[in-house]
């Protein structure tokens, strides 16, 4: 484990390689699990804010979800979380002619002639930005930890082909969670750890 600034971040930020590959997936992280993503109390502020923009482009089914519960509830753990459909659909989540799944929010966030006010509100969730990161609590730190997922097995692949870290494939939104120096203090102790495994290495021989 490391420690940067106030988070205490895991080798595995490190070591492994990622990069989505969207052309096998298609998306699929945005329905497939038993839990909608993460939200934080102000971006369910903004999504709330969104709704008259979204509403008329969800399914049937998440428009008579969220007109049963919100767009939010508290899972098992007591982490507020988007709602979902059918027990694994997020309800901002849509598919394409094509098959590939995408999110309302981001999309209509690219669309600025669609929303007027969307440079104002977040792309999507920084859980869902920051994935296959996720953040916990660790005593009084933020944890930054990698999560495996099965379905992005070809993701793993995809990254170790590019020769792609974790770290920096994400870097837009490690930054957009915690900002630049933030960043580049991660870049600075990642060189500093790769060195170090490379002189280990050639002691090892």
């Amino acid at each position: 484990m490391l420690l940067i600034q106030d988070t205490i971040v895991s080798l595995e930020i490190l070591e492994k390689e990622f990069c989505c590959d969207l052309e096998h997936c298609k998306g699929c992280c945005c329905i497939e699990g038993d839990a909608g993503a993460p939200v934080t109390p102000e971006e369910e502020q903004q999504f709330n804010a969104l709704l008259p923009e979204l509403l008329p482009h969800m399914t049937k089914e998440a428009r008579a979800v969220v007109d049963a519960q919100g767009i939010a509830y508290n899972d098992p753990s007591g982490e507020r979380v988007l709602c979902i459909v059918n027990d694994k659909d997020c309800i901002f989540a849509r598919t394409d002619h094509n098959g590939w799944c995408y999110c309302l929010i981001e999309r209509l966030f690219s669309q600025q002639s669609a929303v007027s006010n969307l440079r104002s509100v977040v792309k999507k969730p920084i859980s869902c930005h920051l994935y296959p990161i996720r953040l916990t609590q660790i005593g009084e730190r933020v944890g930054v930890e990698y999560h495996r997922w099965d379905i992005c097995h070809s993701s793993r692949q995809l990254g170790h082909k590019l020769h792609l870290p974790l770290y920096k494939f994400l870097r837009e939104p490690l930054i957009r969670r915690f900002g630049q120096e933030w960043y580049d203090e991660l870049c600075l102790t990642a060189e500093e750890w790769k060195k170090a495994q490379q002189a280990e290495g050639e002691l090892q021989r």
